[in-house]
């Protein structure tokens, strides 16, 4: 049995966003002895050049935008109830090109348009992950995601994306600063989840946690023992450790 490769692994679910996936898992779900796979593309196929020959359009996308299928911003890409949200990005504009010119270098303007799309597909009620921009950029998502934490902290801004509002893929710096404005700015959550562009329910959920850990740790609790006592993933234990070390035990 082959082992399928760690590429494979990262990508192919990016294949769910497309039209076809959708209307072929449809027929999946709805028609499972009906249909065989060959069938369910064929047909899958057809249904797109109809639509394409009758619905061709262009009237909401400017020069320099593009469609994607986003997650919606209310669902997770690991639940069996995950909704795509068409949404238009802006990849370039007469702006970009002005700054261009003036000689921005590469790396803020690639700052610049993530900054961009992740707040559009925000207000079109979905969100962008990484491994999203990454694509549409045609670069790794490592530099997108550097490219991402040196514009959030620059700006002192936490953009919205899948990483931070899902809790999806390696990223923390939301933690940091969530619990950075509650322990030390004194801010409520309700002033947190409008700073940080997260739901009033996560905020809650995130400094639930940490004063469950924050107790067994200043309690001398190690944290293997905090990760079976709170039944939180022990990585995550160690993260709300940096955290309350960094931040608790100098305030």
């Amino acid at each position: 049995m082959l082992l399928e490769s760690q590429p494979s692994k990262k990508y192919k679910s990016a294949h769910k966003r497309f039209v076809k996936p959708a209307l072929e898992k449809f027929f999946e779900v709805e028609f499972p002895k009906m249909f065989g796979p060959n069938m369910r593309s064929t047909i899958a196929t057809k249904i797109l050049e109809i639509v394409n020959d009758n619905f061709q359009t262009t009237e909401y996308i400017k020069s320099g935008q593009i469609l994607w299928n986003a997650i919606h911003k209310d669902t997770r890409a690991d639940s069996h109830k995950m909704k795509l949200v068409p949404v238009i990005l802006t990849m370039i504009n007469d702006d970009d090109i002005t700054k261009l010119e003036n000689g921005i270098p590469l790396t803020l303007h690639r700052q610049n348009v993530i900054a961009r799309i992740t707040k559009e597909a925000y207000k079109q009620g979905a969100l962008l992950s990484m491994r999203d921009i990454s694509m549409l950029m045609a670069t790794s998502t490592f530099i997108i995601s550097n490219s991402r934490i040196k514009y959030e902290k620059e700006n002192k801004e936490i953009l919205p994306h899948t990483g931070n509002l899902h809790d999806m893929g390696s990223c923390i710096t939301h933690k940091y600063q969530i619990i950075y404005k509650y322990v030390v700015e004194k801010k409520d959550p309700l002033t947190i989840s409008k700073e940080t562009n997260h739901t009033i329910y996560a905020v809650d959920r995130y400094l639930k946690d940490f004063n469950r850990i924050k107790t067994l740790y200043l309690d001398k609790k190690n944290s293997e023992y905090i990760h079976f006592a709170t039944n939180i993933s022990l990585h995550v234990v160690k993260q709300y450790i940096d955290i309350i070390k960094q931040y608790v035990d100098k305030n």
